[in-house]
């Protein structure tokens, strides 16, 4: 119906391993008994809980349930055999036989329908994706029936839920009937505009249609229009009667779904003899009760299904739960009667009773009701009461149980209780029939044996919960309300050995996979019990341990220091102690077990186990717990505190190289690359800082905390804080000093040194003499492809002396004397280039800066390279020539920072030769860098302008200024610039590339050597490149397609008007969007400077919508994996984007019915299609928020020039989309994506595409699958 309405968002969520706990990586944790209710539920295997709860009806459907069991393997075959073509094994009635023992029998908290849906041939994307319970209602009753051909139940379902009903039109002149009989399994019903289940029938069945006015009727017997009244009656009611509640709508006006979530009632027993077309009987063969709800909370784009199910046979342990609140609603009802008469008049409940009850119709037009209320206390409803209740129509609504609404909804009167309905009654008179008593009776106390102390249970996937009858009633309305109800005719009885038998009428052999089962749990459950409670623990030994800076460390044989013992968790403490006593017979003394923990310091003891009648479990003993046995008071002669304020912090203690001061406790000590020896301590979390002081050093050297890594800024320095004389009271728990922070020592005779320096509150530690360098090399010439070994001979290297406040001229000075370039770069300009990681030269550095300020870190490569290097007033800058720049032609210039754009401009024309007459050296370089001069030799004393080049590598948006400065016009030190050929575009001008393709190719004599030709991969058509147009950008469309047809490329083609032009936008060098709106100006239709734009010549005038879509379809070959050529076909998405409108379209261009035609969007990067349904878009997990049906978002993402595919239903049974070629593809790209795969393990490296590959875009939204259930052939 709905297919995958509701995929992804399901709640109640639980898969089969949920909540299942591993102990010791290995045991599993078996499912879980029965809870105090005795009712097994059913796992969630992701989006299945709509199968759930259709399953639980038809286990608490006894008839069903028996007549199922008493099929044999005879008849049904053996699961064994499935596998085996020859035998017929009717595998769905057999799970089904499987999973209702299960859940009657086997002592588990919920059962498993995995073998069920691997029957019906589901995979995980039908598991994982929820469908609409009444869909799936039909499909599972036709797969039985298909499944039990030839067997004594294939009347099974026709049996117990086929019924009939029959339209009828009685003509008003001859009396002549004519009528038309439907068979059906569950009956629609209407919830728009109803009030109830009642009403909704009453509409079905009583209410007569007329033919009259200019709606005639034409009667076969007076061969002629007269007026007639259509009606429709039941004619044949089954013993189980299925209603479905049409509570999901469609919207026109808006164009969205929406679910009906009103306020709709329906009775817990009902009587249909007035809505029947035969009336005799006896009264008991028209009266049904319900016995099954069947739930959906939620909205109409996502939800969750669970049932209310009426125990039938008393299979479970009904406990009702009477919480405070509904103590406290009782007290209040009863308080409430008590006041009624006095406050009878501010009442509205009881002044419209009194209304209706004095009317001799016993009903009231709702327009009216107000008028009989002012009549009766002088008052309007909207001057006393709409304020606080709100319209009476609302109010009428939201009282259900007390007013009935009639006629549609014009009419109101009260619900009125009868013990029958009889054939003359009116709705008015069958509302909900006594549901007070019903619900005592339920919840009396009748013995056994009869079907009154049945009681209900919410089944909502594994959880079971009882609840009243009353309950129900709570389902009326709201996102959480009825969808589908189940009745069972009254007169069905159950025999009195059924009442409380889980096993009646179950096969032997059921029975014994049954216990078979109950043993094999239990063993697991036993094996797992004494799993779970056997803990592992680590028993450390005092003997083997010293205390060393505030915390334990093993010494000697550290494997004899520990024990690992397990024990069984539910034992006390005392029969630890007497254990481990046993295990060390020469212990003496008392003993203490001491809960420990490993930290970075070493081992820290906390609490005492004192109690010996504490269970282990109390005490908080668990796997991997760490215990230290002791005396209590002191390990090795040295009292040890234990408690978290006494945590252990492993702390880096940092002091100078050169320190007199020797490293206590015998700690380990490295030199770091300051030149800092540091070395590790612990010390107690509840020691003072003075008394960290105190242990490191002498009392007058400063103690720091670190504040910045070594050469974050440049140079080599980092920055230490110097703690103030009231921080030495206070602990390191209080500071909040963790484990590995670094704390300096300085003496106050080496501050102000070379190396450390104070100001302030702020030490600053300069880099030692023996780590201040910085690689210097030198390139001789530049090296040819594939030559690296000679260019590493050629290159020089040399490690300079260096520091962060030293100038780079120093630096530079130091690294020719280094390297004894002397002689060779004598009158030669040198400068200093940093490297990345790339090996890239990046621009030089100023000379006139530190090292420091510059933001080099010292003992990092710089190369000496030939060329001036910039002052500080002055910008390096790149730059390249013409409008296609290639790698490896970038040129370098330094200019004046405050020069202008056109200053600039000239600077770089001068360096490469384009302000004179001559470019024969610009051509020369040109040439030497195979360049086409074909392009630039047309600009020789044309004007040229500057562009940026953007940060994919691209000739960007042009410097429109060019009075502004460089720092105005945004130009910083290292940009590449692009002198471009032309004159620069005036503002509010568009310069655009056009492309051609199809039969609209340039001139032979107009196409140039160095022409650039692209082919389009997914059409297999050449783009041609046909020139450049500058336009503005108020220029319409039809403006753009006159200039294109002015190039000289274009000269030698006629076309009558622009309209036989298309004009495409490229993007990425493919086709992309259609510009359509002719009289729409470039700027409406957002096209930018720089955009390439690709004509295509028509056979006839084209004007599209600026919201219609240009799709190319075809329609599949029937019998074949192949398509018909494809055809151009407009679709107007303007209103209306949802797979309806386009199905409505192909339809009507093909001449097809629409629900005959079956489509799919062509995906050709991956070779792959996307089937499209009705019902696509789904709701956003996070935002909760609707979105509407439109192809054109996700996951379809329709564009102009998209390929659907199309199937015709009625001549091809096909419905998989993929051709020949779409496999070889695939293969293709298996192939290249294995090459590509195994390239990179042996490189060891992974490509950044291949990372964006793996990674991969978005989770696109799975289209709607029908569902369906595989059946084998057993006719």
């Amino acid at each position: 119906m709905f297919g995958n309405l509701f995929e992804g968002e399901e709640e109640g969520f639980s898969s089969e391993a949920s909540g299942r706990r591993v102990f010791k990586g290995t045991e599993v944790e078996p499912p879980p008994p029965r809870g105090a209710l005795h009712l097994s539920g059913i796992r969630n295997q992701g989006g299945t809980c709509y199968l759930n709860s259709l399953i639980q009806t038809l286990l608490f459907t006894p008839e069903f349930r028996e007549e199922l069991f008493k099929l044999g393997p005879d008849e049904l075959g053996d699961l064994a055999e499935k596998n085996n073509p020859e035998a017929k094994v009717r595998v769905i009635p057999l799970e089904l036989q499987r999973l209702f023992a299960q859940l009657l029998l086997v002592d588990q908290q919920s059962a498993s329908t995995a073998d069920l849906t691997d029957s019906f041939g589901w995979t995980n994307n039908e598991e994982s994706s929820q469908h609409d319970v009444q869909e799936l209602n039909r499909i599972l009753f036709s797969a039985l029936e298909s499944s039990l051909v030839g067997t004594s139940g294939s009347s099974l379902i026709h049996r117990l839920y086929h019924g009939t009903l029959v339209n009828q039109i009685v003509c008003r002149e001859c009396a002549s009937v004519s009528e038309r009989q439907e068979d059906f399994l569950d009956l629609t019903v209407l919830v728009r505009g109803m009030c109830g289940l009642e009403g909704a029938l009453w509409s079905m069945f009583v209410e007569e249609e007329l033919f009259e006015g200019s709606n005639l009727y034409r009667c076969s017997s007076c061969d002629h229009l007269v007026q007639a009244a259509k009606s429709a009656k039941l004619r044949k009611l089954p013993p189980f009667l299925t209603m479905s509640l049409l509570r999901f709508n469609f919207d026109f006006a808006k164009c969205e779904r929406y679910k009906e979530t009103g306020c709709y009632t329906f009775p817990l027993s009902i009587n249909l003899r007035p809505f029947c077309e035969q009336t005799s009987a006896p009264d008991s063969d028209y009266q049904y009760e319900l016995f099954s709800v069947i739930i959906h909370k939620g909205g109409c784009y996502g939800g969750h299904y669970h049932v209310y199910v009426k125990d039938i046979d008393q299979l479970g342990h009904w406990e009702p739960a009477v919480s405070e609140e509904e103590g406290k609603t009782k007290t209040q009802k009863k308080e409430a009667r008590v006041c009624e008469q006095s406050l009878e008049t501010d009442d509205p409940l009881s002044l419209f009773k009194a209304i209706l009850t004095q009317e001799k119709s016993t009903s009231v037009l709702v327009d009216q009701l107000g008028q009989r209320l002012m009549d009766k206390i002088g008052l309007s409803w909207n001057k006393k009461f709409r304020k606080q209740y709100g319209p009476i129509g609302k109010f009428l609504q939201d009282h259900p149980d007390v007013f009935l609404l009639v006629s549609n909804g014009t009419r109101v009167t009260l619900k009125v209780t009868s013990p029958a309905v009889s054939s003359a009654t009116t709705p008015e008179e069958s509302a909900l029939s006594n549901a007070e008593a019903d619900q005592n009776g339920h919840e009396g106390g009748v013995g056994r044996g009869t079907s009154d102390c049945s009681h209900w249970f919410d089944l909502n996937d594994s959880a079971v919960t009882a609840i009243r009858a009353a309950d129900i009633e709570k389902q009326f309305g709201g996102k959480e309300s009825a969808y589908m109800l189940f009745y069972r005719r009254t007169s069905l009885q159950r025999p009195s050995e059924a009442f409380g038998d889980a096993g009646y009428g179950v096969p032997p052999h059921l029975l014994q996979m049954a216990n078979e089962e109950n043993r094999k749990l239990q063993k697991k459950r036993e094996e797992f019990e004494t799993s779970s409670n056997s803990v592992e623990v680590r028993l450390h030994l005092a003997p083997h341990y010293q205390l060393i800076d505030c915390a334990l460390h093993a010494v000697g044989d550290a494997a004899s220091a520990v024990i690992t013992v397990d024990f069984d968790r539910r034992k006390t403490v005392g029969d630890l102690r007497l254990a481990v006593y046993q295990m060390q017979e020469l212990w003496e003394g008392d003993m203490a077990l001491t809960a420990a923990k490993s930290l970075p310091a070493g081992l820290h003891l906390y609490q005492t186990l004192t109690d010996d009648q504490q269970s282990l479990y109390s005490a908080g003993v668990y796997t991997g717990s760490d215990l230290f046995v002791w005396n209590g008071k002191e390990v090795g002669g040295v009292a040890v505190h234990t408690g978290p304020e006494w945590e252990p912090v492993l702390l880096t203690v940092v002091r100078p190289s050169d320190d007199e001061l020797e490293v206590p406790g015998g700690a380990s000590a490295a030199t770091d690359s300051l030149g800092m020896v540091r070395s590790m301590r612990g010390f107690a979390s509840g020691a003072t800082l003075g008394m960290v002081r105190q242990a490191l050093g002498p009392e007058e050297a400063l103690l720091c905390q670190e504040t910045s890594q070594p050469g974050a800024g440049g140079g080599g320095a980092s920055g230490w804080r110097v703690f103030p004389p009231q921080d030495m009271e206070r602990t390191l728990r209080e500071l909040q000093i963790r484990d590995g922070d670094a704390l300096l020592l300085v003496e106050p005779h080496t501050v102000n040194s070379s190396i450390f320096s104070l100001s302030g509150d702020m030490v600053t530690v300069t880099t030692p003499s023996d780590c201040r360098w910085l690689l210097v090399n030198f390139r001789e010439g530049e090296a040819e492809g594939g030559e690296e070994e000679e260019e590493e001979e050629r290159r020089k290297k040399g490690r300079v002396p260096a520091s962060g406040n030293m100038l780079l001229s120093e630096v530079k000075l130091k690294a020719i004397e280094e390297l004894q370039l002397q002689e060779e770069l004598k009158g030669v300009e040198c400068c200093l280039r940093q490297i990345d990681r790339s090996g890239k030269l990046l621009p030089p550095v100023c000379e006139e800066v530190t090292v420091r300020d510059a933001g080099i870190r010292l003992m990092t490569c710089l190369s000496l390279c030939v060329g001036p290097a910039p002052n500080p007033n002055q910008l390096f800058l790149y730059f390249s020539v013409g409008t296609i720049p290639s790698a490896g032609t970038e040129m370098e210039i330094i200019v004046d920072k405050m020069l202008t754009v056109k200053e600039c401009l000239k600077e770089m024309q001068r360096r490469v030769g384009l302000e004179g007459e001559s470019l024969t050296e610009w051509g020369e370089l040109l040439c030497s860098r195979m360049l086409c001069l074909s392009s630039l030799c047309t600009c020789v004393g044309e004007a040229w302008h500057l562009r940026r080049m953007d940060w994919c590598e691209e000739v960007g948006d042009a410097l429109m200024d060019e009075n502004a400065t460089l720092p105005e016009a945004k130009v910083c030190h290292g940009d590449t610039l692009v002198l471009t050929p032309g004159q620069l575009p005036p503002k509010g001008y568009l310069k655009l590339s056009v492309w051609s393709y199809g039969d609209l190719q340039p001139e032979l004599n107009h196409v140039l050597e160095g022409q650039e030709v692209v082919m389009e991969e997914w059409l297999g058509v050449e783009l041609w490149h046909v020139g450049q147009v500058e336009i503005s950008e108020e220029a319409s469309l039809d403006d753009l397609k006159t200039q294109v047809m002015t190039l000289p490329s274009l000269e030698g083609i006629w076309l009558p008007t622009p309209a036989f032009l298309r004009v495409w936008l490229l993007e990425r060098r493919k086709l992309g969007k259609i510009l359509s709106g002719n009289q729409l100006s470039l700027r409406k239709l957002k096209v930018k400077t720089g955009s390439e734009v690709c004509v295509q010549r028509l056979l006839k005038e084209e004007d599209l919508g600026p919201r219609d879509l240009l799709l190319r379809v075809q329609m599949g070959v029937p019998g074949e994996r192949q398509y018909y050529p494809w055809e151009e076909l407009v679709w107007e998405a303007g209103c209306d984007s949802s797979p309806r409108s386009l199905r409505l379209t192909l339809a009507s261009h093909y001449g097809l019915s629409p629900d005959n035609l079956l489509l799919a969007k062509r995906f050709p990067e991956s070779h792959s299609w996307m089937p499209m349904s009705s019902w696509t878009q789904q709701v956003s997990k996070r935002k909760k928020k609707k979105k509407n049906d439109n192809l054109q978002g996700a996951p379809f993402y329709l564009k102009d020039g998209d390929i659907i595919g199309v199937k015709n239903l009625l001549v091809d049974s096909n419905r998989d989309f993929s051709t020949l070629d779409d496999e070889l593809g695939l293969h293709k790209m298996r192939e290249e994506e294995a090459n590509h795969r195994k390239m990179c393990q042996s490189s060891g490296q992974e490509s950044n595409q291949d990372t964006v590959r793996k990674a991969g875009p978005g989770r696109n939204r799975k289209p709607e699958v029908a569902l369906s259930i595989n059946v084998g052939m057993f006719r």
